[in-house]
């Protein structure tokens, strides 16, 4: 419990610098969001009216703390260019990136474990090898790339699935596998090493000394403590697919956390922007701690720790 006390209350200087950081960045980047909401062709007295009406005319030191003290009181602004509440806003779109991370987590997980231990028991097998150049494939391509041919080959040519997202389960298979690639080949990666590194244990040498069959041995002795790190990798691939998947939404058009993001920016929304990115690391945070607590179940010597 102490433990995660202090997580939380360490989360509050990292917000506070978080917001800090963006709120300078935005203000030092050439714009004015006033001019590119009226455009040209406005009187000074418009401009002038538009900038004491979005509180743009204070000193920044007092529209940051504003800011701040609206954030507390769960107020994170109103949308320039969508006239409504960011909170809302994020409210209405966070499904939409729930339900992609989740279902691109479920097959990274499934495929990076599944190959992950078959690499560990076939080591320098060639299954092993297969397995570890397709993980090594999932790594290094970059999502776009796996997105853009998974949608010219199996939605385009094919016509399996569709092309762009219209909310169904069938039309987000192909964003949760372009999401998912790359953390599978590191799950995959992560498994293989820590299981190959548990069976080399002393314990393990006791178990097979005691004429316990190979698959009990790994399924019920060396799995266990081999999951410790990929769990806790798990997790926070969990935290940073929910935190905005931008390339992936964006490439299937999904209205979801990351695709908000990337219209604020080419619209210099700056409540917007603001309120996407103060609610990422909202989520990123909670998946480290999630990461820690988890281990800390899974490990007694963690919880004898804290």
């Amino acid at each position: 419990m102490k433990r995660v006390l202090k997580r939380l209350l360490s989360m509050i200087p990292v917000l506070l610098g978080v917001m800090l950081l963006i709120f300078i960045m935005l203000r030092i980047i050439p714009g004015d969001p006033v001019s590119i909401l009226l455009g040209e062709h406005y009187s000074q007295d418009t401009i002038d009216r538009l900038t004491k009406a979005m509180n743009l005319d204070k000193p920044l030191m007092q529209q940051f703390f504003s800011y701040v003290l609206g954030v507390l009181h769960g107020d994170l602004g109103v949308s320039y260019i969508m006239k409504r509440p960011v909170t809302d806003i994020i409210l209405q779109a966070f499904p939409h990136t729930v339900k992609l991370a989740v279902m691109a987590a479920l097959f990274a997980w499934v495929i990076g474990l599944l190959t992950g231990i078959v690499a560990a028991v076939t080591q320098n097998r060639p299954p092993d090898r297969i397995f570890m150049t397709l993980s090594l494939a999932g790594v290094s391509v970059p999502i776009f790339m796996v997105a853009l041919a998974l949608q010219y080959f199996l939605a385009f040519k094919v016509k399996l699935f569709p092309l762009t997202s219209d909310g169904s389960l069938k039309s987000m298979i192909l964003p949760a596998i372009a999401l998912g690639w790359n953390s599978a080949g590191s799950i995959a990666r992560m498994t293989r090493s820590s299981l190959i590194e548990v069976m080399q244990s002393d314990y393990i040498d006791t178990a097979r000394a005691k004429g316990l069959r190979r698959g009990a041995v790994i399924f019920g002795h060396a799995l266990k403590n081999a999951m410790l790190p990929v769990i806790t990798m798990m997790a926070l691939q969990l935290s940073s697919m929910m935190s905005g998947a931008v390339i992936t939404e964006s490439v299937f058009s999904i209205p979801g956390i990351g695709r908000l993001a990337t219209d604020a920016v080419q619209n210099r929304d700056m409540p917007l922007l603001q309120g996407t990115i103060l609610f990422t690391t909202v989520i990123v945070i909670l998946g480290n701690l999630l990461a820690d607590f988890l281990y800390a179940v899974l490990d007694p010597r963690i919880r004898r720790e804290a």
